[in-house]
This record gives C-alpha cells, structure tokens and sequence, in this order.
C-alpha cells in the first residue's frame, strides 16, 4: 500500500495516517439573516472555534457555514457537511427560539436518521440555571448517518454555558455512531464513557 501524502508533499507516516484517520471533523453552522448578509459581525462562529479549541486534546478541524434563516438553505447545509464533507460532528448556532423566522429545529429534523431527545432537554435545563427564558429555545439533537448534529443558542455566553453543560456525553454518542475517538482536557470539560469504552490516553 503506498503511505498517504502529507499536506506539504511528504510521505505520511503510520503515525500520521493513524491521526488522519483518528481525526474528527466538525462542521460549525451559524444562522442569522443579519449576519450572513453582512449587517453585523458573526459572534457564534468564533465562539465555538474559541471552545473547541480550549476543550479538544484529541485532532480534529473544522468546516464553517455563515448561511441565512431560511429552511431549505439549512437542510441542504447540513446534508452536505454531513453527507460530502463526511463531518462527525455538526453545531449549528441561532434560529431556535418561537420568532417566525426561527426554523434551525424544523430544518435539523427534517434531515435526521434519528432523535436524541436527551441533548434538547439537557439544553434547556442548562440554561434555565442562568435564564428563564431557556424554556423558550427549541433545540434539538439528532443522528444523520455517522454524524451527531445539536442546535446550539446563538449568543457567545450561551454557546459556552451549553457545551460546558452537555458536551461530557457527545464523545460517547460519537463512538456509538462510528465516529472517531474523542479526548478532552478534563478542566474544561470531562467526557464521560463507560469503563468498557475507555481506551488508553494517546501520546503525542
């Protein structure tokens, strides 16, 4: 078998096709009319560059949509990060409250193998420990193929409040559903598997 080319031209290595293959992709969406038609900064992105990046100790990369409220445009993103880009993770940020123009939950079912109830009550029971608003998001969970895709709230603060609240048991979803191994750093967030599922911590 001839090794897999490095992204510099190189010969890989066992190593490096090990972490290739070990690798998690992650497909970050944010929602927002304003944002994508360029009336304001996009804050949910960054945020969630900014938690994975402190909470990851496993590889991976990311793929990022900035796209509008509309529900044809938010299926059709998520079946192609999920479907093409052959992402095992997708958050999307936004659109989940009663407003008319709020669909990311109609659009996230639309598209699921499978729901995970689960994630959407915890969601909602994280956030009603800072506002009692939380009851009005609409989130979701789902399983589309090999991926797991949660509806995230759209503000900074709430993104952070919300992974720090469920993300403990995304790794194990993940591994349920054939996606690659993920490890945390334990003072951000501690994922949680059974002792049967636990494998030895890798070395860089």
């Amino acid at each position: 078998m001839t090794p897999a080319p490095t992204p510099d031209g190189g010969t890989a290595s066992p190593r490096y096709n090990l972490r290739m293959k070990n690798e998690l992709l992650i497909g970050l969406v944010s929602i927002s009319d304003r944002a994508s038609s360029g009336v304001y900064e996009d804050k949910g992105l960054p945020a969630l560059q900014e938690w994975f990046g402190a909470a990851l100790s496993s590889p991976w990369k990311m793929i990022t949509r900035l796209i509008p409220d509309e529900r044809p445009v938010i299926e059709q993103t998520l079946r192609d990060l999920v479907d093409t880009d052959k992402c095992h993770l997708v958050l999307t940020t936004g659109g989940t409250g009663p407003a008319p123009r709020d669909v990311t939950p109609e659009a996230t079912l639309a598209v699921a193998d499978k729901v995970m109830p689960g994630f959407g009550e915890q969601m909602r029971q994280v956030s009603l420990k800072y506002v009692p608003t939380a009851i009005l998001s609409r989130q979701v969970g789902v399983v589309r193929k090999q991926a797991l895709i949660l509806n995230l709230p759209g503000q900074p603060k709430a993104i952070k409040e919300t992974l720090d609240g469920v993300f403990a048991a995304v790794p194990y979803c993940v591994d349920l559903i054939g996606g690659p191994y993920i490890e945390t750093h334990e003072h951000v967030v501690k994922a949680f598997r059974p002792k049967s599922a636990i494998k030895p911590q890798t070395q860089p």
